[in-house]
């Protein structure tokens, strides 16, 4: 069975950082399966979605590290296409990737125990997005 629902989140722009596991395991429990995956994807070019230890110094952390690696004051070659400042957001979406896939069993997320699962925006505006979530499973 595939079953496919959207999550509303409101973020902040600049490595804005939400929590969506509670999301996915809700989806899992109202969806009556007990055992497969879930995908969770983000339409667009400047969102990406991974898995961290979500707590305060890592919500920091995490920020700066795509701040040295793919600096925001920094002119990129998207910026003189779209004159839209956010060229940084789209390489950063890119290193990362939109999406994850979690395997779920008796019902719930296989996720470790410090384990969450984020959204980051990394455009230069806060933005709500609408992320699709997909389960597979039986």
């Amino acid at each position: 069975m595939v079953i496919t629902n959207e999550i509303h989140v409101q973020v902040e722009g600049y490595c804005g950082i939400v929590d969506i596991t509670g999301d996915m395991q809700s989806a899992i429990r109202e969806s009556g399966l007990q055992s497969g995956t879930i995908t969770a994807f983000c339409p667009g070019s400047t969102g990406g979605i991974t898995t961290i230890e979500y707590e305060p110094g890592l919500l920091k952390d995490l920020p700066e590290f795509f701040e040295k690696l793919i600096p925001s004051n920094k002119s990129y070659h998207h910026d003189d296409t779209w004159h839209d400042g956010n060229g940084f957001s789209h390489l950063r979406s890119a290193l990362l990737g939109p999406d994850i896939t979690v395997p779920f069993v008796a019902g719930r997320l296989t996720l470790g125990t410090w384990q969450q699962v984020i959204f980051i925006n990394f455009d230069n505006k806060t933005r709500r997005r609408s992320l699709v979530l997909q389960i597979i499973g039986e």
